[in-house]
């Protein structure tokens, strides 16, 4: 960027409101350069993103929209399918009622001006041309965006939980959205919360909670966890994913970027599972105020499983505890030296520990020492330290052996806390055989 550029760069736009976007690449387009600069300023606009990433079809970004609830999607298309890619969005929206979220794309030189008035008319909120971007510049180009999403969500919530419980999947799902939202908002009575709370302890679903360091693989590894639930539970257990990730301090925005993780989840595969991404909205913590209430709306919704996953975490956090039935803590083989596990307060207070990227070295004498320390945290000395609930996994290998194993660990806890598939009498463990990794 040269002197004359960084001159004419507009300030980014103040929002009045806690502003939510998906963000995507379209259907067969690699392209993926632009849109991530997109989604890094409106995070910088103090926008909360749900970044897709690219290749991702109509379904899969729609479906993201409406369970996340969010006031906009940005899309980058240069595949050459556009007019009927940004249709079918807008179709899909209104067909599952989400005619009040915005469209907005750009595609280069790739959507000519004739296109670009087509899609306006058919109610595309804005496609943006080389020449916009000449003339209104990156940011420029981002206010314009967020100023026609600026809008109050939690406007037209609802008003009892019928809604959570009543009407088709897909209705019951965008319900759900609706009512996370006036959660965070702090939008509902005091006597609706509270019936809200009341209504949820008569639900048996437990909470498992999955946390651990930045980069330790919780996304990945929670991703094979539900793979292997709805291979064994034959897609029937409804499992609810509520993820975290932290607010930007300066800015107050957020990369909201763990559904981009979830293979197993994507639409079409499965209609019950619903995510839910939520951002801390405060600085020094890992979970968002609006998490309990949201774990309350979800066993109300009637899921059989809750599955929260914090934002990264540091060594004296251990804030989902409480908040969860079952707690995995994640973390990677470089520790540093074995005196570090001393400080990290998780294992004091984890049910399961996972080793994940097990692969790297010096991976067994990190199996060993955390075995170790979470037999002297627990002062088990007349137990063995292999028979600690310690695993090592390599989420990103495909069927680990270690991530099954402690999937089997896993059920057979939740199972005693009330988990319950609707498909069998209780749930089940398949075909998955594994063995932890020496």
């Amino acid at each position: 960027m040269n002197d004359v550029a960084i001159a004419r760069k507009p300030p980014a736009t103040r929002l009045a409101h806690k502003v939510r976007f998906v963000t995507a690449a379209s259907l067969f387009d690699g392209h993926d350069a632009s849109i991530n600069i997109m989604r890094r300023i409106l995070q910088a606009t103090g926008c909360e993103v749900i970044h897709l990433g690219h290749n991702r079809s109509v379904e899969d970004i729609v479906t993201a929209a409406l369970h996340e609830d969010v006031h906009g999607i940005a899309v980058s298309s240069y595949q050459g399918g556009h007019l009927e890619f940004f249709k079918y969005m807008l179709d899909l929206l209104r067909e599952r009622g989400g005619e009040n979220i915005k469209v907005f794309g750009g595609g280069g030189g790739v959507i000519i001006p004739s296109e670009i008035e087509e899609l306006h008319q058919y109610g595309v909120t804005r496609i943006f041309s080389p020449e916009d971007g000449q003339r209104l510049g990156l940011q420029g180009m981002i206010n314009e965006v967020v100023t026609a999403c600026d809008f109050d969500l939690a406007k037209d919530l609802p008003t009892d939980l019928s809604v959570l419980q009543s009407g088709d999947t897909q209705a019951r799902t965008r319900a759900l959205a609706r009512f996370i939202t006036g959660l965070e908002a702090e939008a509902f009575p005091p006597k609706l919360r509270d019936e809200l709370l009341r209504a949820a302890e008569a639900s048996r679903a437990p909470v498992l909670g999955v946390t651990g360091t930045g980069g330790a693989g919780k996304s990945s590894l929670t991703d094979e966890l539900i793979r292997r639930f709805r291979l064994d539970q034959d897609d029937k257990l409804r499992i609810a994913i509520i993820s975290i990730d932290p607010s930007r301090r300066k800015s107050g925005g957020a990369l909201l970027g763990d559904r981009i993780r979830m293979n197993a989840i994507r639409p079409g595969s499965s209609a019950n599972i619903y995510m839910r991404s939520m951002a801390t909205r405060e600085a020094a913590t890992e979970v968002s105020k609006a998490l309990p209430d949201a774990i309350a709306a979800c066993k109300v919704a009637g899921f059989d499983l809750i599955v929260v996953e914090t934002s990264g975490i540091g060594q004296g956090d251990a804030a989902i505890v409480p908040l969860v039935d079952v707690s995995l803590y994640v973390m990677t083989p470089e520790f540093g030296a074995a005196s570090q596990l001393e400080k990290i307060d998780m294992l004091d207070f984890a049910d399961f520990v996972a080793i994940n990227k097990f692969d790297r070295k010096g991976a067994a004498d990190a199996l060993r020492d955390v075995r170790k320390q979470y037999q002297r945290n627990r002062e088990l000395f007349s137990t063995s330290p292999e028979e600690m609930p310690v695993y090592g996994t390599i989420a990103a290998r495909f069927n680990d052996d270690g991530v099954t194993a402690l999937y089997q660990a896993l059920v057979a806890r939740l199972t005693q806390d009330g988990l319950v598939s609707p498909a069998k009498a209780g749930v089940q463990v398949g075909s998955h055989t594994g063995k932890l990794p020496l």
